[in-house]
């Protein structure tokens, strides 16, 4: 084979010189080249796809595994000071859920953390659950949290 068929080969071009004219053609040519539209076209050779008929079935969609290893990391904080809230509110923004502990902090900044995470937790229809004594649970839309844990008693005086 010379250089320029298999030129012509490869780039699906097709010499017309050697026939004689033809008529001019009532319908519009064929498109020399189809785009594959199933897995199983896509497997096929080039020769292949040129002499098999062109399937109208669409290739399924694709979805990005990307976005569920993003969701999938859990960040653990315990925050000292109120304006650690925002950084916790950062990562449920980022799609990861945050286990935040509450044990080192006073009371009332404490209450003012977990009124901040509720509104933002809510914000991003997210949820918020207590799982210890000072440990709340916040995951955001991607997250599904399924079971409870059981209520706890523990006394204030300790």
């Amino acid at each position: 084979m010379s250089i320029k068929n298999k030129f012509k080969n490869f780039f699906y071009l097709e010499e017309y010189e050697d026939e004689q004219p033809q008529q001019p053609q009532q319908q519009a040519p064929a498109p020399r080249y189809e785009k594959p539209n199933t897995v199983q076209e896509i497997r096929k050779t080039p020769k292949e796809r040129r002499q098999a008929p062109v399937e109208t079935a669409a290739v399924p969609n694709l979805v990005s595994l990307q976005s569920a290893a993003k969701s999938s990391k859990v960040h653990l904080a315990e925050p000292r000071v109120y304006a650690e809230a925002q950084d916790i509110a950062e990562h449920l923004k980022s799609k990861r859920a945050v286990v935040v502990n509450l044990q080192r902090i006073d009371k009332d900044q404490g209450l003012r953390i977990i009124d901040f995470l509720s509104g933002t937790v809510y914000a991003l229809g997210g949820d918020i659950q207590r799982i210890g004594t000072d440990i709340f649970l916040c995951v955001p839309d991607t997250v599904e949290v399924d079971g409870a844990i059981s209520d706890f008693y523990y006394d204030d005086q300790h």
